[in-house]
């Protein structure tokens, strides 16, 4: 076989990584906890083709410059494993916009990586995918395991990989994606995370990692939404005010990111159990159970500025398709 098709869902981190320990292998500086969701997803074709003279990577209908240098790396780790010097045609479709913080690299390098094993014949563990997905983008990790996920912090190349936490079924969550723009972010999440270290915040957020990783897990266990709301919309804010500290400052927020943010306060308020959380962009998450679902989606659209909600639940991870969808 010299072609397979994968699909690959985002994931929306509870406990956030931000900064990495090492850029090569892009080790985190911290483990995270996630659920994968099932509407924002990606599906990625990979043929290998004796007569191409370089890869070709379309994306989303298009041919794409900017990505294809990644692209090509990673393809090169899984050639380098497979023994095989062809080039490859990638085409990719993502279910939902790109570089607006809804962690399309993560669902994008997971695709990447299982289409491509599966095209060279190579049998990993999941695991072995895990740890190699993380090398193309760190968070792709999480996307290939199913459900609740925990990426292990870990300080070498084979120590750093994502696991199951509880299969897709273990908590009716719903996380209700607001859109309120399609523009691509100025700064990649590759290039912020950088910036990391320079916040003031960054050491003493990294301190209390560990505690926060086995808070989380607690909370996921007992399924108590109130406690678990809180402590991810808490999360989220502390993550962003490190982005914001650091030097060159991070501000991914647009107005109407935060217009979202004050409503979902204000609903809380009068009564409806409603968080939020929010990745590196100004797309954001909005966090119920699946009873409330179909009001907080409602109101979502009502707000000026949202052009679209998608609702999610928890779903599977990374698998395999029939490679005729192209």
């Amino acid at each position: 076989m010299n072609k397979a098709t994968a699909r690959s869902h985002s994931n929306i981190a509870f406990v956030k990584y931000w900064g990495r320990k090492d850029e090569v292998l892009r080790l985190p500086t911290n483990g995270s906890v996630s659920m994968n969701i099932s509407n924002l997803h990606t599906t990625t074709t990979v043929e290998f083709n004796p007569s191409l003279s370089q890869d070709m990577v379309v994306l989303d209908g298009r041919q794409v410059k900017d990505e294809q240098k990644r692209v090509s790396q990673h393809l090169d780790r899984i050639r380098k494993r497979a023994g095989l010097r062809e080039f490859a045609h990638v085409q990719s479709v993502n279910s939902f916009p790109a570089g607006t913080g809804l962690s399309s690299s993560a669902s994008g390098f997971a695709a990447l990586t299982v289409a491509a094993l599966s095209a060279t014949n190579l049998n990993l563990s999941e695991k072995e995918i895990s740890i190699l997905a993380r090398q193309g983008s760190g968070s792709a990790c999480r996307s290939i395991p199913d459900g609740f996920v925990e990426w292990i912090d870990g300080d070498s190349n084979e120590t750093s990989f994502a696991q199951r936490i509880y299969n897709p079924n273990h908590w009716n969550l719903v996380d209700l994606v607001a859109v309120v723009s399609t523009t691509k972010k100025d700064i990649p999440t590759s290039v912020g995370q950088t910036y990391a270290q320079s916040s003031i915040f960054f050491n003493e957020r990294l301190r209390n990692m560990t505690r926060k990783i086995e808070q989380c897990k607690l909370l996921l266990q007992e399924k108590n939404f109130e406690k678990f709301g809180i402590f991810v919309e808490r999360e989220a804010l502390e993550m962003h005010a490190v982005m914001i500290s650091s030097w060159p400052s991070l501000i991914y927020w647009l107005p109407n990111t935060i217009v979202v943010m004050k409503h979902v306060q204000k609903w809380r308020n009068e009564g409806l159990p409603v968080y939020f959380t929010i990745n590196t962009g100004q797309d954001i998450h909005v966090l119920c159970e699946e009873q409330h679902a179909s009001t907080i989606k409602t109101l979502l659209s009502q707000i000026e500025g949202v052009s679209r909600v998608i609702k999610n639940n928890p779903s599977k991870g990374s698998y395999l398709l029939p490679d005729h969808l192209f």
